[in-house]
């Protein structure tokens, strides 16, 4: 047993508080990972606010990367000093997704059997099952993902969550191609990342799509080759303008509201794909003319984390970005201690970072 310090919420709406915690020596099929870099992700502040439920007090964060410290007996693929970016989908193996060779889609993912609590014993819930806003956590090992070490931890740790959720939505999801027009509605860190994601595969016209110049900027700066403000333009005509008055191969909605998701329905191409990666609150509901989707066919989806799997997708990444190709490092607007992640929860409104990270 070791005591730390970490970041939790014990209710609604209340301010984050930094505690002392304690994390267990890890048991079968666990590991401890020495935090080095954590984001500060929207879902965390979705659990401070109830948004995802109510199982208070919750270990907050991530979106991490750290150094493995200790593993647990049954532990055979990962050894301390391994530098891991740590995930919330540890596939099983064995649920009905996994036997059909979709283990992205893995319906048992696993996390950690033990406890981490505060010193009084109260048991935390960590957020996705990691916790990351400390200096240690406890995981399963199969959320410890190995990459190569030389990636920098606060650009590394960003795939553990909303970066990888863009790359996956577009590369995975869209499964965008050589020649493809893209357009992407929001352009937060979520929708940056599956701009970055339709460059890397290849599109020819990535169309960027937002209400805030500022975000558009850095849209063009990842790859986008045109924008538009929906504020100033009817986003459906601009996109379809930009693609010979047809609409794009594939729009992805990275807000996640009725009235974005209707226009990347209508802002695509006949036979084109629809991708919903921004998430919905549970009181959202859509209305839609049964004969306009079967009139105009294609693919309707929904991205989990990217479709990713971590196992494949990571390393992969990770050595795309070492090579210069993927631009981690452009998604890192602050570095912050861990006494800054409430200041990080304001800035998310005032839309002028893609991410603030907390570097241990």
């Amino acid at each position: 047993m070791q005591q730390v310090k970490g970041i939790i919420a014990r209710g609604k709406g209340a301010p984050v508080e930094l505690v002392t915690v304690n994390v267990p020596d890890p048991g079968p099929g666990e590991a401890v990972v020495a935090i080095q870099a954590c984001g500060v992700c929207h879902t965390d502040l979705h659990y401070r606010e109830g948004g995802i439920g109510n199982d208070y007090p919750y270990l907050l964060g991530h979106e991490a990367a750290g150094i493995v410290e200790a593993v647990g007996p049954e532990v055979h693929d990962l050894a301390p000093g391994d530098f891991v970016i740590l995930n919330w989908r540890a596939v099983c193996g064995a649920c009905r997704a996994c036997l059909r060779g979709r283990p992205w889609y893995c319906f048992a993912t696993h996390n950690a059997k033990q406890k981490m609590t505060l010193t009084d014993g109260t048991e935390l819930s960590p957020a996705l099952g990691i916790g990351a806003f400390l200096d240690k956590t406890l995981v399963a090992a199969g959320q410890c993902t190995k990459v190569d070490p030389a990636a920098r931890p606060a650009a590394a740790g960003l795939l553990g969550c909303g970066v990888m959720a863009g790359l996956g939505a577009a590369l995975n999801t869209g499964n965008v191609g050589r020649g493809d027009s893209v357009a992407v509605i929001g352009c937060g860190g979520v929708g940056a990342a599956a701009i970055a994601g339709a460059r890397l595969a290849g599109a020819a016209r990535i169309i960027a799509v937002d209400i805030d110049d500022r975000k558009l900027a850095t849209a063009t700066q990842l790859g986008a080759t045109h924008t538009v403000n929906s504020a100033e333009a009817d986003a459906v005509e601009a996109i379809r303008d930009l693609t010979g008055g047809f609409g794009a191969d594939v729009v992805i909605d990275a807000v996640g509201r009725p009235e974005t998701w209707k226009q990347a329905f209508y802002g695509r191409d006949l036979a084109g794909t629809v991708v919903l990666v921004g998430v919905p609150t549970p009181e959202m509901r859509l209305e839609l003319p049964l004969l306009d989707v079967f009139g105009r066919g294609g693919a309707l989806k929904s991205s989990w984390y990217g479709d990713c799997l971590p196992s494949r997708d990571f390393p992969m990444l990770i050595d795309l970005y070492l090579q210069g190709r993927l631009p981690l490092d452009a998604f890192v607007t602050e570095e912050i201690g861990i006494d800054g992640v409430e200041a990080a929860f304001e800035k998310m409104h005032g839309g002028n970072v893609l991410r603030s990270v907390v570097v241990f």
